[in-house]
């Protein structure tokens, strides 16, 4: 990562409740300072639509469990560099996860009929497949840094990319740990 250039950053969430990305946030003012040496290319967190071709850094939080997510997860792999999976829905599945011990069908049952008072029925319009069963993301793509935490920390997340940017490779295990 050359010091020369703003690295280019691209971040997104799969399947997840994007406490991850809240978290970034929490960096508060030093997205200023991190600014001044990252380029946000493709991000939720700001308005690119278009993903470019060579990403230095890409970060993606969230559980692999449907088509769209498979999709995404495979975009940021080819054109991302160095690939990072952010929080435990990432890392392992955590919640998302969590259907996996019942099938597809009692999931779509429960959430779509059983708790709804008015017009219970199941979604057909622009709803993604789901995937069985969700996975991680370092199952369908090679990733090259994992940082646990449900989410984790501003200050993990800022430690991280820090060291990213000074061209060290970081040790999350300094600082944070699953569930952390």
């Amino acid at each position: 990562m050359s010091e020369s250039r703003k690295i280019t950053l691209a971040t997104s969430w799969l399947d997840g409740c994007s406490g991850c990305h809240m978290s970034f946030l929490d960096i508060d003012e030093r997205l200023i300072e991190l600014a001044d040496k990252v380029e946000f290319v493709y991000s939720p967190l700001v308005d690119y639509k278009q993903m470019p071709e060579s990403i230095d850094v890409g970060i993606l939080e969230g559980a692999v469990s449907s088509e769209d997510d498979l999709d995404k997860a495979l975009k940021f792999r080819k054109h991302c560099k160095f690939l990072i999976s952010l929080g435990d829905c990432a890392v392992t599945g955590n919640v998302p996860a969590m259907r996996n011990f019942f099938p597809l069908d009692a999931v779509f049952d429960r959430a779509f009929k059983e708790n709804v008072q008015l017009q219970p029925q199941r979604p057909t319009v622009n709803v993604p497949k789901l995937l069985v069963p969700v996975r991680p993301i370092h199952s369908v793509v090679k990733v090259d840094l994992f940082i646990p935490g449900c989410p984790p920390s501003a200050n993990t997340i800022w430690q991280i990319l820090s060291e990213l940017v000074a061209g060290r490779m970081p040790n999350p295990a300094q600082f944070t740990r699953f569930g952390a």
